[in-house]
């Protein structure tokens, strides 16, 4: 087993562990203001624990809400809360070697097409048949290779 595919198949079993996460929807309010507001905490509160002002902790809900908020600030109010951040990503179509097989599909499609197209220019057209074989073949290669063109 390769490394690539090792450090993939870990990634993904941490993936996996988060994937039902991804249907939480967030609070209308921010988790910050949801949270202090449930557990009955003060802005002024919160703010004593994190060392700034009232407004200071509004402005962090704010910032949560419109997404300018940094992964440290959201670490600090976790923590002040006696809680813990916990965030990652998960891929749209549910695994990484998914997300890979989509990409070098793509890839693979884009590759054997033009390929074919030349060749029907020199009368040298291939079947149907023959191009899904070729796309399959150099899907396999792609995913053997990951060149870093899978990306673009």
């Amino acid at each position: 087993m390769s490394r690539k595919t090792l450090q993939i198949q870990q990634l993904d079993g941490k993936m996996r562990q988060i994937a039902h996460l991804q249907n939480i929807a967030v609070p209308a309010t921010g988790w910050i203001m949801a949270v202090r507001l449930a557990l009955g905490i003060s802005a002024r509160q919160l703010g004593n624990k994190l060392s700034i002002t009232r407004q200071g902790v509004h402005d962090r809900e704010s910032r949560e809400i419109d997404g300018s908020i940094t992964i440290k600030s959201l670490r600090e109010v976790a923590k002040s809360l006696d809680m813990k951040l916990v965030y990652g990503f998960v891929p749209e179509d549910g695994t990484l070697d998914a997300l890979i097989e989509k990409k070098a599909r793509e890839l693979a499609r884009q590759i054997v097409m033009r390929t074919s197209n030349t060749m029907k220019l020199e009368a040298q057209e291939n079947t149907p048949e023959r191009i899904e074989h070729a796309i399959e073949e150099q899907i396999d290669a792609i995913k053997r290779e990951m060149p870093k063109t899978l990306w673009d």
